[in-house]
């Protein structure tokens, strides 16, 4: 800074004015520093900065997401950057891979290096590691899953009605032979959708106990082999119902693999990109992580703020796109 101003022939509070877009500076002053700026190549130390800067903000936010490959961890990824941009606050992501070791380790990165908030999708049994951190003022938001230990903001889906809906619509085509390909059972959004899908089946009349249920699938290969699994036993169902985009994949490949496509009536859970292009459209219940993201946003903005109101849970509603793979009607012989 001190180069920065000697270039420019102006006070170092001069400099700290322009860079941080404070009033007070003429434009003559702040052209000669901002064109000193460009020649030096500086760049503003925020961290350095935040120790002067009221209540030590650092303006950037840690995100912890289960993995920002997936297209679900994506969408929430850009859309929280797109509402704290016009803040200036960095968003800082990580992957947690379902590890609740990993959850607590990259939760601890994240406050050693002094972030203004953590937006978090759990995994752990509980979050009660965070309390110190949470109790000294940090705002933290939690994403997908509700947390268990904690008192805090949470943005979820509503999965379990949206399990239900899947069902329903299945019932609604004549199928009662129905399976379900499910995430991990230590994910709280993987058992929810499994409840809200089996018990819609138990009130039409269909036991849980007649419904095969494959569940621990993490990954799109795992989901191919117990579709294939499932088309190929005994009693093959003729709809299925996947619980998540990646599970989708795998079965959607199965399918294809078997020549059953426009045969097995199949409902994802989480919409993706193209699946309107499919050979049939695949049907969904889709989530919606854009909103989840803005409201996420939202809320550890209106904490950073000065939002000292008690803790809530905002569920936004999932909707059923019909698309043509979940409208497949089972053959006479299996009604």
């Amino acid at each position: 800074m001190r180069d920065v101003a000697a270039l420019a022939g102006v006070g170092t509070k001069t400099v700290s004015r322009v860079v941080n877009d404070e009033p007070g500076v003429s434009e003559a002053k702040r052209t000669r520093v901002l064109r000193a700026v460009e020649q030096l190549n500086y760049q503003v130390d925020m961290a350095a900065g935040s120790l002067r800067r009221a209540g030590r903000r650092t303006l950037s936010i840690g995100l912890l997401l289960p993995s920002v490959a997936n297209p679900f961890s994506g969408e929430i990824h850009r859309a929280i950057e797109d509402a704290l941009a016009p803040r200036g606050i960095a968003v800082f992501a990580a992957s947690l891979d379902d590890d609740p070791e990993r959850e607590k380790a990259l939760v601890a990165a994240f406050i050693r290096r002094r972030v203004d908030g953590l937006v978090l999708t759990p995994i752990a049994k509980s979050q009660a590691h965070v309390i110190p951190q949470h109790s000294h003022d940090l705002p933290i938001v939690f994403i997908d899953r509700e947390p268990t230990g904690i008192d805090a903001d949470a943005i979820v889906s509503d999965n379990a009605i949206g399990g239900s809906r899947a069902a329903a619509h299945l019932l609604s085509h004549g199928h009662t032979r129905l399976a379900y390909l499910g995430d991990r059972t230590d994910i709280q959004t993987a058992r929810e959708r499994r409840r809200g899908f089996l018990e819609e089946l138990g009130r039409s009349g269909i036991p849980a106990s007649q419904v095969p249920t494959i569940e621990d699938l993490h990954d799109e290969e795992a989901a191919r082999r117990a579709a294939h699994e499932l088309l190929n036993s005994q009693e093959p169902p003729t709809a299925i119902f996947s619980s998540q985009n990646l599970v989708t994949f795998g079965a959607m490949r199965a399918l294809k693999e078997e020549g059953m496509s426009h045969k097995v009536a199949l409902v994802g859970f989480d919409d993706f990109a193209l699946a309107d292009m499919m050979e049939p459209g695949i049907t969904v219940i889709a989530q919606h992580p854009e909103r989840i993201g803005k409201l996420a946003a939202e809320r550890i903005l209106a904490r950073l703020d000065g939002d000292q109101s008690q803790p809530s849970t905002w569920v936004v509603p999932s909707e059923l796109i019909v698309r043509g793979s979940g409208e497949l009607l089972p053959p006479p012989q299996a009604i």
